[in-house]
């Protein structure tokens, strides 16, 4: 999706902090604040669209080696909401055990987390949706959990080809192209519309009257 001149104002982010790591349930913080986590490939650029989104250049630690994020972190935001990083998926250079306790790690979380509003699922556009990729896309919406597709790294693909690599995108997930954010971290194309959309899904939800 490519944001236009009447698009609404982005929400506007004041703070953002690192408030923990964590590895089991009982470490989470209270669940008094929505959560809107962030889910991707070992080496997709998750880390660098969170800096970017909250225009912070090392709030999330980045680096050239997948897989290095072991832990769900947790970022506090304009003290309002979180961003949650999850462990990458993927082809990550990591031993075996800590590979096999991520699933168990990443799937609690998301199945018991009751202030989480929905996933960000980040994927390359230079690729097609991996076969991890359409596994968890698959997972997230039998579980009825909302989910934003965001492709990254534009800026490595001419603009020539953005169109066509969405139409990709929209035919294996299934989802409509307009539905499908493209952003780079590194020109902020996209950044603001997705922003957008996140101040959408952390809403306090409409209770019946």
């Amino acid at each position: 999706m490519m944001r236009n001149d009447t698009a609404d104002a982005p929400m506007a982010i004041k703070s953002a902090e690192f408030v923990k790591s964590t590895v089991k349930a009982e470490q989470y913080p209270s669940a008094a604040l929505p959560e809107v986590a962030f889910a991707g490939r070992s080496n997709v650029g998750k880390s660098s669209l969170i800096n970017c989104l909250v225009q912070r250049k090392k709030l999330v630690r980045t680096s050239r080696t997948p897989g290095q994020t072991q832990t769900i972190n947790f970022f506090l935001v304009n003290d309002e909401f979180y961003f949650v990083d999850l462990p990458g998926y993927g082809f990550a250079r990591v031993p075996e055990r800590i590979r096999q306790e991520w699933g168990p790690m990443v799937e609690t979380y998301l199945s018991r987390r009751v202030s989480l509003r929905g996933i960000v699922q980040i994927m390359d556009v230079r690729h097609p949706p991996t076969p991890t990729d359409l596994d968890l896309w698959q997972w997230l919406n039998t579980r009825g959990i909302p989910v934003i597709p965001v492709l990254t790294k534009a800026d490595k693909v001419a603009r020539s080809q953005w169109e066509s690599q969405l139409r990709q995108a929209s035919l294996s997930l299934g989802t409509p192209r307009e539905k499908i954010f493209l952003v780079s971290a590194v020109s902020r194309q996209g950044r603001d519309e997705l922003l957008h959309e996140l101040s959408i899904l952390l809403k306090p939800p409409v209770t019946p009257e």
